[in-house]
């Protein structure tokens, strides 16, 4: 179940098909750090319930996940009739896709998906499994180089010895081989440098506690976790030398959503002139949408503030919350979106645009 991340270190790999037993399984992120379980994915509520509940999580593996997720729905249609398949498929991709509205992955895999399946629709029906296959198996290869090539560009921004902040986790769990926003912290570490991580906890899921705490520590970095109200202590101490989060989707102004609390520690940066890097794939940049504004925030049960993580509860029952998943860092606050194609700068509208002329 495991795999070796850099030497010396090992993480339990998030998604895997096994193709001899033609079978889905993921790491169940909510059990973790206590318990290591792969989950079997076999049926489309089993798959919607996975990401839903944050069995698997973070925007690449989301992505990649929905890959492999779309060809074992596919092999599940039967009939011959290719119109009721690609219809059918259709309806299991946008069912899937409505689990997380804000991360642009899944939408991204599955429109990928879909699309190799119209491309095939008049092969045979072995053909077309193979080829969707292929797809999910090159949607995740790519997200694996991808990782690299991010982790080695952010790396070009720190120095040996850095003092580092992080928010919520975009290691390899959330990603693919190294990750995205933990990536250069992996990268570096893996070449012989030695930084110093300050893990905010991320309420109310406490992925920084959980899992990017989990992830750093078993790779031998030195990291200290936080409450999420104390970076701004951490960085007025001069203990932070830059930030480092991955994200969820990047409009094309450069505004991007990340998980809850990102603003602020990207406000606090700005205030004690720290570096604010937002690191992710081309695949999280959304050029169709113009700015924060438009992405849509995804809504989470009440229940997450209230009791979860908590022995009994800690509010009254039938106080209300407010519990949404992301916020969106305005562009202004952001010194720089590392992509595996390179660094962007402000102007993000020229910076991001630029990009994607190159890969067209």
């Amino acid at each position: 179940m495991e795999k070796t991340v850099f030497q010396g270190a090992t993480i339990p790999e998030n998604i895997r098909y096994d193709r001899k037993a033609e079978t889905l399984y993921i790491l169940d992120q909510t059990l973790l750090p206590g318990e290591e379980r792969e989950l079997r994915l076999q049926t489309l509520e089993e798959m919607y319930d996975a990401i839903r509940t944050l069995k698997v999580r973070g925007a690449p593996a989301i992505g990649v996940c929905a890959g492999y997720c779309m060809y074992v729905l596919a092999k599940s249609i039967r009939g011959e009739d290719r119109q009721v398949f690609l219809k059918k498929l259709s309806d299991y991709g946008a069912y899937l896709n409505s689990s997380r509205p804000t991360a642009v992955n899944l939408n991204w895999a599955i429109r990928q998906m879909l699309r190799v399946a119209l491309e095939h629709a008049d092969s045979p029906r072995g053909q077309l499994l193979d080829a969707l296959y292929e797809k999910a198996v090159e949607i995740h290869n790519d997200d694996i180089a991808k990782c690299k090539s991010i982790s080695e560009f952010g790396l070009s921004l720190l120095k040996d010895g850095d003092g580092l902040l992080t928010h919520c986790n975009a290691g390899p769990l959330a990603t693919s081989r190294y990750g995205t926003g933990l990536g250069p912290i992996l990268l570096g570490t893996e070449q012989g440098m030695r930084f110093r991580v300050f893990s905010d906890e991320t309420r109310p899921l406490l992925q920084g506690a959980r899992l990017t705490s989990y992830e750093l520590q078993r790779s031998g970095v030195d990291v200290t976790l936080i409450c999420d109200s104390m970076a701004s202590i951490v960085m007025k101490n001069g203990w932070v030398n830059a930030c480092l989060v991955g994200c969820d989707r990047v409009a094309a102004n450069g505004d991007t959503a990340n998980k809850i609390g990102t603003s602020g520690v990207a406000i606090l940066a700005k205030h004690y002139g720290i570096p604010f890097y937002v690191l992710g794939p081309t695949s999280t940049v959304d050029m169709d949408c113009p700015d924060g504004a438009h992405i849509p925030i995804e809504e989470r049960d009440g229940e997450e503030i209230r009791s979860l993580w908590y022995e009994k509860p800690m509010a009254p029952s039938d106080v209300k919350c407010y519990n949404p998943a992301f916020d969106v860092t305005d562009h202004a606050l952001i010194t720089a979106i590392v992509t595996e194609q390179g660094i962007c700068r402000p102007p993000y509208t020229k910076s991001l645009a630029a990009l994607f002329r190159q890969k067209a």
